[in-house]
């Protein structure tokens, strides 16, 4: 029998429970191995190249993880959707989620925020050239 939270739960997502758990999952590993290789940056700077082989190493163990848990909750669908998703996510990170991040802060993390939003903003256009040429394309891209 549910009770008044779980219908209250249920209510507050759009997404189904195991969805919701596996985006949940694939955040978290695709989160660690970006800090793995932040990591690795870290020490490779330090002169420690074999600690920052290892974290490396980490790193791709848990983007295979992450790779498994996007591939699990079928959110990687063929090269057009995929691309369409890729458009879309960096359309709202750029004109909704960073701005509104911006207005939150201090000038020092505003600036870093605004440099990401212009890095992002040569990625959107890399997306939506990509678009293009495997709508035009018989086969895979050049």
């Amino acid at each position: 029998m549910k009770t008044a939270s779980d219908i209250e739960e249920a209510t507050l997502s759009r997404l189904p429970r195991f969805q919701e758990h596996l985006k949940t999952g694939f955040t978290a590993e695709a989160a660690s191995a970006a800090r793995f290789r932040a990591y690795a940056e870290a020490a490779e700077n330090e002169g420690m190249p074999n600690l920052a082989r290892r974290w490396r190493e980490m790193a791709a163990s848990k983007d295979a993880l992450a790779i498994r848990l996007l591939q699990s909750a079928g959110q990687v669908r063929g090269a057009e959707l995929s691309i369409a998703d890729a458009v879309a996510e960096e359309e709202f990170e750029n004109e909704v989620l960073y701005p509104k991040m911006i207005r939150d802060v201090d000038e020092e993390t505003g600036s870093v925020l605004q440099s990401v939003i212009d890095e992002q903003g040569a990625h959107l256009g890399r997306l939506r050239q990509l678009r293009e040429e495997v709508q035009a394309a018989t086969g895979d891209v050049a």
